[in-house]
């Protein structure tokens, strides 16, 4: 997302001699992703980012596989998950690709002894429970229900939660998380008919320069190990940075919904984008305004890409018996649809209150044996309904 932000201090060109008040030298840092072809930030660091005084011992939170190939249509229960003091060991993957991962966490206790950073992946966090603030070195984002949480691979973070009680999805990106192509110019800015615009977007704050020495511990996340990095200094020394690239947030109730007379597409609730999968936001709309239109969704053959959908709160209209924290799988090859009665229910409503997150991977996940521990087994029954005694003759319409 191509917004330029400029904080603290910095010199007047790039690459050129900095200094502090005291004369010391000012060690730049260009962070970004892509090689040198993304978007990409200049830091100024009090002390040189690579001062290691030791390393431990890596250790694995790669996940093990359960179903290699499905053609299931399967749900999971993941409110059943038991919390967890530590935000790491309390993130759980369920599905995974070659492009991203999708999981759940529920940490009981903010990062207060350690830092963390994502060498593989963007992370998407959306907070499904809980509030709190996101700290790096670029600043601070508070973050309450509803938000997602954008955090670009490399950036170091800390999370701090004002209670116990905190519940999220989190999607681990190995390509650039982005904002749909379609709704931005040649220039990145967000066009007209885009339902959301750069006035919706959080971006860090209150810098903080920690000019702190010590014994600092940084897990770092990479091909499915932890590495404990210890540093000798704080890593949130920043006096200053420009560019285009650091976390920020977005809030799904500042997704404008677009409506129409017949019941529009699932790319109009399009949100994020990265490679080879997309990201939807579904949130209470008025419904379709022709006078004979169902609002409820048409039976879809799924072939180009599996769907999952997180349901976060309300009454989804096209399904049946769904509780909050609920994600549905239902796997390219196979079509999918409303439930049984979920059509008719809907004919003659005027809106929705619903609100779910939405992921269409292009190529087909994997499920994790963390997964199998909260599905549903009979979910892809929920379709059938009783069969009728047929009299031998066709059907007539």
């Amino acid at each position: 997302m191509p917004i330029y932000k400029q904080v603290g201090h910095i010199p007047n060109k790039r690459h050129i001699v900095f200094r502090n008040k005291n004369g010391n030298l000012l060690h730049e840092e260009l962070v970004g992703t892509e090689g040198f072809s993304g978007l990409s930030t200049l830091a100024y660091h009090l002390y040189p980012p690579t001062m290691v005084k030791e390393m431990g011992t890596p250790y694995s939170v790669r996940p093990t596989i359960a179903v290699e190939d499905n053609l299931q249509a399967r749900s999971y229960l993941t409110m059943d998950a038991l919390p967890m003091d530590d935000y790491l060991e309390s993130r759980t993957i369920l599905f995974v690709n070659d492009d991203l991962t999708i999981g759940t966490a529920a940490p009981k206790q903010s990062m207060t002894d350690y830092f963390f950073k994502n060498a593989d992946a963007d992370e998407l966090i959306f907070i499904h429970e809980g509030n709190g603030k996101l700290t790096t070195m670029f600043g601070s984002i508070d973050f309450a229900f509803g938000d997602y949480l954008i955090i670009p691979r490399g950036t170091v973070y800390q999370i701090k939660f004002e209670n116990a009680h905190n519940r999220m999805l989190i999607i681990e990106s190995f390509s650039p998380i982005e904002t749909p192509t379609r709704y931005r110019n040649n220039y990145g800015q967000f066009l007209e008919h885009a339902p959301f615009c750069e006035r919706d977007i959080k971006l860090p704050s209150n810098l903080e320069t920690h000019d702190v020495q010590g014994e600092f511990l940084i897990k770092i996340k990479k091909c499915g190990l932890i590495y404990p990095y210890v540093y000798q200094n704080h890593p949130f020394d920043l006096v200053g940075y420009d560019g285009y690239c650091f976390p920020y947030s977005f809030s799904i109730f500042n997704f404008e919904p677009i409506t129409g007379r017949i019941h529009m597409p699932p790319p109009i609730h399009q949100t994020f984008q990265g490679n080879n999968f997309v990201i939807c936001s579904f949130v209470p709309r008025l419904y379709d305004y022709h006078p004979q239109a169902i609002p409820a969704p048409y039976h879809h053959s799924n072939i180009d890409s599996d769907e999952l959908l997180y349901y976060v709160a309300g009454d989804f209209m096209s399904r049946n018996d769904i509780q909050k924290g609920q994600i549905t799988l239902h796997p390219a090859g196979i079509p999918h649809g409303p439930h049984p009665g979920a059509i008719e229910r809907s004919i003659g409503k005027t809106e929705t209150n619903e609100l779910a997150v939405m992921i269409d991977p292009f190529n087909p996940v994997k499920i994790t044996e963390e997964a199998m521990k909260l599905e549903m087994r009979q979910y892809y029954h929920s379709w059938s309904k009783p069969q009728q005694k047929s009299n031998g003759q066709p059907h007539s319409i």
